[in-house]
């Protein structure tokens, strides 16, 4: 039988990372896309509102989808100090198992151009959005990302997010360590 892993989120991507993943260390897995109501803004600021939007799609999808595990994965615009505009944004994931363990992992972390910081923090609209604008392709957050466009395809959003997802599976593929 296959490990049942839901993913709290709509967006593709977010769903073939934590495939893609999980995959290297379990031989079967089924990975559900689950609809989640996160209670942190569509564009968290801080890590408090990022990590604690992540742990909320973990559980939520974990409860609806009755799995094995619950991932959730939340990008956010951080304050970081020494650099250019005082945010980074950095994805984490949480991974949350039926017994109530959470684990939780972040990724690689990178600067938004100014405009980018300015319009969301003083108009309130989603990073995808501006980047989208900016970079002139449609939903840039379910294709290559900001990240894929800022580092002219080094990276995609897929990777990125893969990163998350690995941190936050390290205790669970060396239980005899964590547990």
């Amino acid at each position: 039988m296959p490990l049942k892993v839901a993913v709290g989120t709509r967006n593709p991507v977010k769903v073939k990372a934590v495939h893609r993943v999980f995959s290297k260390y379990f031989q079967e897995v089924e990975v559900l896309k689950v609809e989640v109501t996160p209670s942190v803004p569509a564009q968290p600021i801080g890590f408090e509102e990022t990590i604690r939007g992540a742990v909320e799609r973990a559980r939520e999808a974990l409860a609806k989808a009755q799995a094995d595990y619950g991932v959730g994965i939340e990008a956010g615009m951080l304050p970081m100090p020494y650099t250019l505009t005082g945010y980074v944004d950095q994805q984490f994931a949480a991974i949350a198992d039926p017994s109530g363990t959470v684990t939780i992992g972040g990724g690689p972390c990178f600067e938004y151009p100014p405009l980018v910081v300015v319009k969301v923090l003083s108009e309130g609209i989603e990073v995808n959005e501006v980047m989208s604008r900016i970079a002139g392709v449609e939903d840039l957050g379910k294709k290559q990302g900001a990240i894929g466009f800022l580092s002219r395809g080094i990276m995609n959003r897929t990777e990125l997010t893969e990163a998350a997802v690995l941190m936050a599976l390290l205790p669970r593929i060396n239980r005899d360590l964590y547990f």
